[in-house]
């Protein structure tokens, strides 16, 4: 071992007991711990290898504040697009939590408990990436975090391309601790309460053996949107010079807790759906452009009970009185109600002078509870169900008769047959029932919608490890893992009932608070669905110290790993039988077999070089190497330089290959003139047959066995610099090349198109298909009725997962920690880490899409973009049993285009808020920096009692506003700006130490 180091590599701002400073190896008695640094199997002093790991605390956690590991972990300055915070609450992932590190996707960042793999969350986030969820980790326990920010499948295998997140618990504890706290926000809302306990007893270093048990609970009470207010809390911007996006106050074709109907009529009167297209005309008027426009009149049913008052729409073809909602302000949340407890304990022993061991268990339950607006009564068909089922176009309507089987009510002989009080039309064409079906706009305001969401994770660990020989170390670590996911959903319409409501009248539209809870029930049954995913895994390894190099020994180490993993993530709408439920599913099993090995040469003093590779071989029948080589060379005592270069890969995700996955993704696409024009054609004021408008259109995607994994390339340069004894600092530039990306349906834009240049559902579906294997018309939808012998519109499109593409990445990342004395004996220690993003782009075969700086990536998870700078910074003082901590935390700017939603980044042609509008796409470019500050004091009462206070966003920093974000998160991001969402917080809480 060189008798001089630099150690503490990349100590971030909340970082680390290490500096990046220069010790020199102790020349008394004085034992040093020797430890494993996440990225190597080496046993070392220093925590310094070739590659940059930030590393955080227990202390360092405690000082920010920090009471779950999602929090600590996503603070890192590399965590980037794709990260999941529990505040995104809609999409696959709502409920989890996880970090992407370098933007890469959290499919691409490994997260392991003790240097070992844990099961992945059985729901996939964006329907195919796999990740561990952070709310299933134990806080209290935690010793501290280090993370890689560089490839590790060299080491780990699959999934380390961004990075590796290595949470590492105490290992013996003897004694009692706990600690309780209390906290809410200045608003009087975000409770939180906090406790954990642990007793340990067995000194392990006289008695050979230790025992621990765990235990902490926590929980965090609800925002909404509402109690935060403007911007937050709606889509209308107009009192800061934006759009007014919200449609509920000002369209009577918006669906809101009034019913809104209008005359049409209805082909089958046995079935609500079979309304017709056109509603009844009640008078033409004369548009802008000088064409003649029919307009009908709609009736608002309850309209005495606009609890925000009326608006009344007296132009365009939807004329008439409505109720004014704001269905943001009044359904949104911004956080959700979260509770969580956990039990741990652990067993470590000594078998011998050279053989000790371990056994550990743990239990996480992890409840989400998530509320949404309600539910819509117009909708598209489940995936895979008729078109037949659709509501959306030309919608659902009320019959004039009902009765009580709701079967031929219309048949004077029908048993309990009277006329619809839900239709106002239903006495003027009582014998006229075909043409006086009302058409339905409704949202469910008297059923609220959500969903409730619990997380169980059973783990297992067990090792061994010695020595033997003087020089010959060995471990044997074996782990089992199961992650039980219970999704309980309610709010979702079930199509069968909701027409068995109509037709017998059962549901009071116009009254909806005259409800019964059993008609309710009916309408609207809890959907569960259990899902679950389990891993097991067995690692060996063993190190032996070769020769004496001239900077000391060098040693190898070679392992192996066998790993079986599994997913059943079920189908929540298999039967087809719900409106708006997901069809997505993944199942999958594999077995992976691995062996690894790893070199360190210190071949100079002033030179280590450490290599290692890894080949993975999956059942499925794909294998990979991953290689990687770094060096440190230091030339100086105060000065080294720091490189890596290896090659990495991700496995495709059981959703992504899976036979039996599948998942289904709608966006809005406006057929072509061509086709609106064979309906009806185009007028000055477009399309009038709601047939030939703007619609719902889907992308059915199947796993696809045939996949290969994702590779990656990347490499890192550093310096690591002590200037002087009180300052230490590093620099470290990052590249990272990941190809054959796994890309769902890169042509299904192509087949879309493709598929409306046909004349007939032959000709184009024949036109899908020829775009390339996979693409196939999944549903046609039934024959526009006004022009019957027209080409009917697509309503899904098959489209499979392949290979395609690649992107790159680039950045750098600085930190440094500073020491200095105070008077009156106070210390300061201040610790910075900063992000910069040089580069993120994707090159696809149509160009090159360019994130960094902007909301792309839109696509992956959250869609809240790639800032291209992030940092945060902690300053302490400490004097005598005191304490104070301020910690900064940094977001740059965001340019608010996105490269994979526009073809152009320009803030005016491609804005996502604004798209082609001159004065909002110049005036909402960016979303604005945002900086918060959270303060912890701390107060050393005994020897073994501390009470401490915290302050979260000290300054009362509001989110930047950020209008054309992902829907769930109207006009704010959640990943990044949080803390501004909820606003100041306070803390007050207790530990101590026996």
């Amino acid at each position: 071992m060189a008798t001089t180091m630099i150690c503490g590599a990349a100590v971030a701002a909340l970082g680390a007991g290490q500096a990046a400073a220069q010790t020199a190896a102790p020349t008394d008695q004085t034992e040093v711990e020797e430890i494993v640094v996440t990225g190597s199997l080496f046993r070392r002093t220093d925590t310094e290898t070739p590659s940059p790991v930030t590393v955080m605390t227990a202390q360092t956690l405690q000082r920010a504040g920090m009471t779950t590991a999602t929090d600590a972990i996503r603070s890192v300055s590399a965590d980037g697009a794709g990260s999941i915070g529990t505040g995104f609450q809609s999409g696959f992932s709502a409920g989890g939590s996880a970090v992407s590190l370098r933007g890469l996707g959290v499919s691409s960042t490994l997260v392991l408990v003790d240097g070992l793999r844990s099961a992945n969350f059985p729901i996939n986030d964006d329907g195919h990436n796999a990740y561990v969820d952070l709310n299933s980790i134990p806080f209290s326990l935690i010793d501290r975090i280090e993370v890689l920010k560089d490839g590790a499948s060299s080491s780990y295998g699959a999934d380390a391309i961004g990075g590796v997140v290595n949470l590492i618990l105490k290992k013996q504890f003897e004694g009692v601790s706990g600690s309780a706290e209390f906290g809410q926000s200045q608003e009087r809302d975000a409770r939180h309460q906090r406790f954990d306990l642990t007793l340990g007893y067995g000194d392990y270093a006289e008695k050979g053996w230790n025992f621990y048990v765990n235990g902490e609970y926590q929980k965090d009470g609800r925002v909404s949107s509402h109690s935060r207010g403007f911007p937050y809390n709606t889509q209308d911007l107009r009192p800061i010079g934006g759009l007014d996006n919200n449609t509920a106050d000002s369209s009577l074709t918006t669906a809101t807790p009034t019913a809104v109907v209008v005359r049409t009529t209805q082909g089958d009167l046995n079935n609500p759906l079979s309304g017709g297209v056109q509603p009844f005309a009640d008078g033409t008027y004369i548009d802008s452009k000088g064409d003649t426009q029919p307009y009908s009149n709609y009736t608002s049913l309850g309209l005495g009970t606009c609890l925000a008052g009326t608006y009344t729409a007296t132009t365009g073809g939807s004329r008439g009185v409505g109720c004014k909602y704001d269905l943001v302000d009044l359904y949104n949340q911004i956080q959700p109600k979260q509770e969580r407890y956990a039990l741990n304990g652990r067993l470590s022993f000594k078998l011998g002078e050279n053989v000790e061991g371990y056994v550990a268990g743990s239990y996480s339950y992890d409840f989400v509870s998530i509320k949404n607006q309600p539910r819509a009564v117009r909708n598209t068909q489940p995936f895979g169900g008729s078109a037949n089922l659709a509501s959306t176009n030309p919608g659902i309507v009320l019959p004039v008769w009902i009765c009580t089987s709701g079967v031929n009510c219309a048949d004077p002989a029908a048993a309990g047959r009277r006329l619809n009080p839900n239709n106002p039309y239903a006495t003027t064409y009582a014998n006229d029932p075909a043409n006086g079906a009302a058409r339905l706009y409704y949202l469910f305001g008297d059923i609220p919608a959500g969903s409730d969401r619990t997380n169980e994770v059973y783990r297992g660990t067990a090792g061994l490890k010695g020595d033997f020989g003087g020089d010959w170390n060995w471990r044997v670590d074996a782990v089992a893992a199961r992650d039980n996911l219970k999704i309980e959903q309610y709010g979702y319409l079930n199509i069968a009932n909701l027409l068995k409501s109509i037709n017998t009248g059962s549901y009071d539209f116009v009254n909806p608070g005259n409800n019964t809870q059993a008609i309710r029930d009916f309408i609207s049954p809890t959907v569960t669905t259990p899902s679950h995913s389990t891993m097991y895994s067995l690692d060996a390894s063993i190190t032996k110290e070769l020769w004496e190099l001239p900077g000391g020994t060098m040693q190898l180490a070679v392992g192996g790993q066998v790993r079986k993993e599994e997913l059943v993530n079920n189908n929540q709408n298999a039967k087809l039988d719900t409106y708006s439920l997901t069809t997505s599913s993944a199942f999958g099993k594999h077995t992976v077999t691995a062996g690894y090995f790893e070199v360190l040469a210190p071949v100079l003093d002033q030179l280590e070089i450490n290599a290692s590779g890894r080949y993975d071989h999956y059942s499925e029948g794909f294998s990979h190497f991953s290689p990687k080589i770094g060096a440190k060379y230091t030339p100086l005592r105060q000065l080294a330089f720091r490189g890596t270069y290896s090659k990495g890969f991700r496995a495709p995700t059981f959703a992504e290959s899976g036979a039996r996955s599948q998942y289904a993704g709608f966006s809005t696409f406006t057929p072509p003139a061509t086709f609106q024009n064979a309906h009806g054609g185009l007028t000055s004021a477009g399309n009038t047959n709601p047939y030939a408008q703007a619609y719902s259109l889907g992308g059915g995607y199947v796993g696809n066995p045939d996949l290969k994994p994702e590779k990656s390339r990347s490499f890192t340069l550093g310096v690591i610099a002590e200037p002087t004894p009180w300052l230490s600092l590093t620099v470290d530039y990052y590249d990272v090349k990941k190809s054959d990306l796994i890309v769902a349906g890169p042509l299904l834009a192509k087949a879309r198109n493709a598929y409306y240049t046909g004349t007939d559902v032959t000709s184009a579906c024949a036109a899908v298909a020829a775009v390339g294997a996979g693409y196939s018309c999944n549903l046609v939808d039934g024959i526009d009725p006004l022009f019957p012998t027209a080409l009917p519109r697509v309503l899904i499109i098959n489209a499979p997962f392949v290979n395609a593409d690649f992107s790159k990445t680039a950045g750098v990342d600085f930190s440094a920690t500073a020491k200095a004395n105070l008077p009156f004996d106070a210390k300061l220690t201040s610790r910075v880490e900063v992000t910069h993003v040089l580069k993120y782009d994707l090159h696809t075969s149509s160009g090159v899409q360019k994130y960094a700086g902007t909301l792309g990536p839109y696509q992956l998870s959250s869609g809240n973009g790639t800032p291209d700078w992030r940092g945060n910074w902690q300053n302490t003082v400490e004097w005598g049993r005191y304490s104070l901590s301020a910690t900064a935390y940094y977001v740059g700017k965001i340019k608010s285009v996105a490269a994979d939603q526009r073809t152009s980044t320009d803030c005016v042609t491609a804005n996502q808020y604004a798209t082609g509008d001159k004065v909002l796409g110049e005036k909402f470019c960016y979303i604005k920096k945002f900086v918060n500050v959270d303060l912890n004091g701390t107060a050393q009462i005994t020897d073994s009692v501390q009470v401490y206070g915290h302050v979260g966003n000290l300054f009362d920093e509001k989110a930047p506003v950020a209008p054309g974000a992902y829907a769930s998160a109207p006009n704010f991001l959640t990943t990044f700006h949080y803390p501004g969402l909820i606003g100041r917080t306070f803390k007050l809480g207790v530990r101590f130490t026996y």
